[in-house]
């Protein structure tokens, strides 16, 4: 279950989801709500146009509808989630296995609370945003308070998630660190010259690209800045900005007034990417916060230095100055510095892959997967336990059963955006 989740009015959106889930497709059986959020009377934005029930990436998605109250109302989006989720999910009670929120609120919330009417474990699956800035306000933090908790698992894709996880009460043992993945037959070391000639950009200049949603708190204006910042200092650099969103009017007013030196490519379709990671000198990621930054996993494999904000995992991946530069968020004179001395900097590419490169989609499934599987075969094992049954699988392995004949995970999908 979740609202971060490709759809027909946003085929671009959340791409980690689709591609881990249909990772996951191949271990066992996955069904996907991509839930809507709805106001009575109207359909909101582009959304009128999302069909009751689609295939992505050979995914069976829905698209149910919740409920939404706009600009307000925050701490009621979860139960209004639920409510409306309620008779689909006790209508599958028995059928599947497991319920896997991705996204902590609503979605997560509601997950735990429907996990309950469907007799099935809960694993709610955090990101980033959903913990950083989310549960920062204080009727989401309030619900998250009393609903993380009570979930069967808890999986984090960085460690400052996971400590996030359990400053709002989840117990240790239930929080989970799952890493994301990349398409490796996509992301890896590839011409520059090659690429830009494909792109049409500048083949003798010095290039930084910023690939993702364009809205302030990706640090998109204060890259901006710091990029103006660059040239005024004499820098023979040019920036290429890969994606869409509510700041790209500022940054296609930034391009006009220094022609030639900025690009705004707009939205990229996933497999583009890669060719835009190939012609750049270095990513910039200048976010306010983030989970782990699957652009900075594919820049790496791709064998390119990464200039990105010291935030939530990106620590983790930014593991020395062989593989780039990190900076404090919303500092645009450290950001200009760091992106000059990255720009002008040369190395070798396949030297930043072997040592940031990432694991694909498959490894990231399997450890997700078996998450899901402890957690079933636990849930099982107690059962058996209260009806006074010694037959349970010993240990927390999973059983024999789950293995060779997996049922269902149930996911309810959400939205988000590359990165």
């Amino acid at each position: 279950m979740t609202h971060v989740f490709p759809h027909a009015a946003a085929p671009l959106a959340a791409p980690f989801n689709r591609q881990q889930l249909a990772a996951l497709a191949a271990l066992c059986d996955v069904e996907v709500w991509g839930t809507i959020p709805w106001f009575p009377g109207k359909e909101l934005g582009r959304r009128r146009a999302i069909p009751a029930a689609e295939r992505i990436d050979g995914l069976p998605v829905s698209h149910p509808r919740t409920p939404y109250v706009p600009g307000t109302g925050r701490a009621l989006a979860a139960p209004l989630y639920a409510a409306a989720l309620a008779r689909p999910i006790f209508q599958l009670r028995g059928y599947i296995d497991a319920i896997l929120g991705c996204w902590a609120y609503p979605d997560g919330a509601a997950a735990v609370w429907l996990g309950r009417l469907a007799r099935a474990p809960v694993v709610v699956k955090v990101h980033g945003s959903d913990l950083n800035a989310v549960a920062a306000r204080r009727g989401p933090r309030a619900v998250l308070r009393r609903a993380l908790p009570a979930a069967d698992g808890v999986v984090a894709v960085s460690r400052p998630l996971a400590a996030q996880a359990e400053a709002l009460g989840v117990s240790p043992e239930r929080v989970h660190l799952v890493k994301n993945g990349i398409d490796r037959q996509r992301f890896y070391p590839q011409s520059r010259v090659e690429a830009r000639r494909r792109l049409g950009l500048a083949e003798n200049a010095r290039w930084i690209l910023y690939c993702g949603h364009l809205k302030r708190s990706k640090g998109i204006e204060d890259l901006v800045r710091a990029f103006a910042k660059l040239t005024r200092g004499g820098h023979d650099v040019r920036l290429a900005i890969a994606g869409d969103g509510p700041a790209r009017a500022a940054c296609e007013r930034a391009a006009a007034q220094m022609p030639g030196r900025i690009h705004v490519a707009g939205a990229q379709p996933h497999d583009a990417v890669p060719a835009w990671m190939a012609a750049c000198d270095v990513l910039a990621l200048p976010s306010w916060s983030e989970g782990t930054p699957n652009v900075v996993l594919e820049a790496l494999s791709c064998g390119r230095r990464v200039v990105a904000t010291d935030v939530g995992g990106t620590r983790d991946l930014i593991t020395s100055d062989a593989l780039g530069e990190l900076v404090p968020p919303r500092a645009t004179g450290a950001l200009a510095g760091a992106l000059g001395r990255a720009a002008a900097r040369p190395y070798d590419p396949d030297e930043v892959a072997k040592r940031g490169g990432a694991g694909d989609w498959r490894d990231s499934a399997r450890a997700l997967y078996g998450v899901l599987s402890r957690v079933v075969d636990g849930k099982e094992r107690a059962r058996r336990a209260g009806a006074g049954s010694d037959a349970a699988a010993p240990g927390g392995q999973v059983s024999s059963r789950q293995v060779a004949a997996p049922k269902q995970a149930f996911v309810s999908p959400g939205g988000g955006e590359h990165g």
